[in-house]
C-alpha cells in the first residue's frame, strides 16, 4: 500500500435509489426483530450485557460478510477519530433505546425514535445557527406535538421510558447525518466494520460496571440470533445510505413501526391506543415532509425566516 493509493480521489457517487430502498426495507425487518428480542432479553439481563452480545455477534457476522471480499484493507482510513466519535454516539443511543424498551411498549419507543429528523433539524438550528424557515418550523411544531401524544398516555414508567426514547432520537439523528457525510470518503464496508469494532469495545468496557450473568441455553441462542440479525441490519442500513440520498430511502425506514406494532401485539399483547396511532402518524408525516423538503428537488416559498 503506497501513499499514492491513499491520496487517490474516491470514485464519484452514483445514486442507485431502487436498490437503496430495498436495502432500507430489509434493514427495517432486521431492526424490528432485534428490538423485539432485545426487549425480551433486557427483562432478565443488564442492558449492557444484551448490547455486548449483540454488538460482538454482529461484529463476527459483518466480518464474515465483508472480510472475505475486501481483506484487511477495509480498515484503511484517515478518519479514525470520526469513526470513534460516531460509534460512541451510537453506543449511547443504543443504550437509551434498550432502556426505553424495558420501560414502555415496543411500538411507542420506535415511534418516538422517528422524531430523529426533527431533533436533527432543531440541533442544527441551535448549535450550527442554521435558519429555520416557516416550513421547517411548522414541521418541528407539528412533529413535537405528535411526540407528546405518543409519550404522554400511560403510567409513569411509560413517561420515563419516553425520555430515554427521546434521547435516542436526538442521538440517532446526529448519527444518520454523520454516516451520510462520511460516505463521501468511506465505503459502506469500512463504516460498518469500524462501527461494530468500536461498539463492541465500548460495551465491553462498560460491562464490569453493569454486571454480567451467564445466559441460559435458550437466552444464549436468542442473543446469537439477535447479533446476527443486527449485523445484517447495520450493514444493509449503511448500504442504503451509501446507494441513495436520505430523501429517497429515509421514508422507508418508517416501515419499522409497522413491524413493531405487529410484534408488540403478538408477543406482549400491546394493543395500539388511539393517541399512539395518531401521534405516530403525525411524527412520521412530519419526518417524511422534512425529508422531502430538505431534498431540494422542490423548494418551497416558505423558506423565508420566521
Amino acid at each position: 500500500m503506497t501513499s499514492d493509493s491513499l491520496d487517490q480521489a474516491p470514485p464519484a457517487r452514483r445514486d442507485r435509489v431502487p436498490l437503496g430502498i430495498f436495502y432500507m426495507l430489509a434493514a427495517t425487518v432486521m431492526f424490528a426483530a432485534c428490538s423485539a428480542i432485545s426487549k425480551w432479553q433486557v427483562a432478565s439481563y443488564s442492558f449492557v450485557e444484551v448490547l455486548v452480545f449483540r454488538s460482538g455477534i454482529s461484529l463476527l457476522t459483518c466480518a464474515a460478510l465483508i472480510l472475505p471480499r475486501t481483506g484487511l484493507i477495509v480498515f484503511r482510513t484517515r478518519r479514525l477519530r470520526d469513526h470513534a466519535g460516531r460509534s460512541l454516539t451510537q453506543a449511547v443511543a443504543q443504550s437509551c433505546i434498550i432502556i426505553a424498551f424495558s420501560l414502555m411498549p415496543l411500538a411507542g419507543a420506535v415511534a418516538i425514535n422517528f422524531a430523529a429528523p426533527l431533533f436533527a433539524t432543531l440541533v442544527a438550528a441551535l448549535w450550527l445557527k442554521e435558519k429555520v424557515g416557516r416550513a421547517r418550523g411548522c414541521a418541528l411544531v407539528v412533529g413535537f406535538f405528535g411526540v407528546l401524544l405518543v409519550a404522554a398516555p400511560g403510567a409513569d414508567s411509560f413517561r420515563i421510558g419516553a425520555l430515554f426514547a427521546l434521547a435516542n432520537a436526538v442521538l440517532y439523528g446526529s448519527v444518520t447525518a454523520a454516516v451520510r457525510g462520511m460516505t463521501a470518503t468511506e465505503s459502506a464496508e469500512t463504516l460498518t466494520m469500524y462501527q461494530m469494532v468500536f461498539l463492541t469495545a465500548f460495551f465491553m468496557l462498560a460491562l464490569p460496571v453493569a454486571g454480567f450473568s451467564w445466559p441460559t441455553a435458550e437466552d444464549g441462542g436468542a442473543m446469537i440470533i439477535n447479533g446476527v440479525l443486527n449485523g445484517f441490519g447495520q450493514y444493509w442500513w449503511t448500504r442504503a445510505l451509501l446507494l441513495a440520498p436520505p430523501s429517497a430511502v429515509g421514508p422507508f425506514y418508517y416501515f419499522s413501526l409497522v413491524w413493531a406494532l405487529a410484534l408488540g401485539f403478538v408477543f406482549w399483547g400491546d394493543v395500539p391506543t388511539l393517541p399512539l396511532l395518531a401521534g405516530s402518524a403525525i411524527v412520521v408525516g412530519s419526518g417524511v415532509f422534512l425529508l422531502w423538503h430538505e431534498s431540494g428537488k422542490k423548494p418551497l416559498p416558505a423558506d423565508e425566516p420566521l
